[in-house]
């Protein structure tokens, strides 16, 4: 591994706000950075233990994100309550064969992979392996980029609930496993924003 020059061997580092490349403190000292004001830190404090905390509470919360109904509707002919693969079984053999792909795509399969991809990453920087650090980094590029569609899900739901409160006498509501999908989107990615990708290179300097 060759030894290219990098910010921390340098001794600076750079404000998480204005970005600002300061020069590092004295050990054992806090730092500020001179033109924000933000406090400065060499790499994301407590990165694993934060990642790791909301990757486990986003998978408990997959389980009923998954099972407890997704939206409650009301009709004249009675009320029914539909979990996310119900609602796309029945997109499904309706004939919205896009709509149902992309709600399962978006709703079952992106969570689904992001926490599997955290838990790899996070996994590899515990356990100090070495193995791959371009094609992890590239892993956690892609988490990030994959996040932006995160929502995408909720909006297709939004869309269905005004089309048929539009277009229908029956009225759709939110049910307990919306609260919950949403909390395993926001936690995930609150679990992506902590996990700190330098720690992978980190352990690559300290091996060679």
């Amino acid at each position: 591994m060759s030894k290219a020059p990098t910010a921390a061997r340098s001794g600076l580092l750079a404000c998480e706000v204005c970005r600002l490349v300061s020069h590092a403190p004295p050990p054992g000292s806090d730092a500020y950075c001179p033109r924000c004001g933000a406090m400065l830190h060499m790499r994301k404090p407590a990165s694993l233990a934060r990642t790791w905390a909301f990757l486990i509470a986003a998978i408990i919360l997959y389980v009923p994100a998954n099972t407890l109904p997704i939206m409650d509707t009301s009709s004249l002919f009675g009320t029914q309550s539909d979990t996310i693969l119900s609602g796309v079984a029945f997109l499904w053999t309706s004939g919205s064969f896009v709509l149902a792909s992309l709600v399962f795509f978006a709703s079952v399969m992106v969570p689904l992979v992001k926490m599997i991809a955290l838990a790899v990453l996070a996994g590899s920087v515990q356990m100090r392996s070495v193995a791959h650090p371009r094609t992890r980094t590239r892993l956690y590029r892609i988490i990030e980029f994959a996040g932006r569609w995160s929502m995408l899900d909720i909006y297709v739901v939004t869309i269905l609930v005004a089309l048929v409160q539009v277009s229908t006498f029956a009225s759709i509501h939110a049910g307990p496993g919306a609260a919950a999908f949403g909390a395993v989107v926001v936690l995930t990615m609150f679990a992506a924003a902590s996990f700190d990708p330098r720690l992978i290179w980190d352990i690559q300097e300290k091996e060679s």
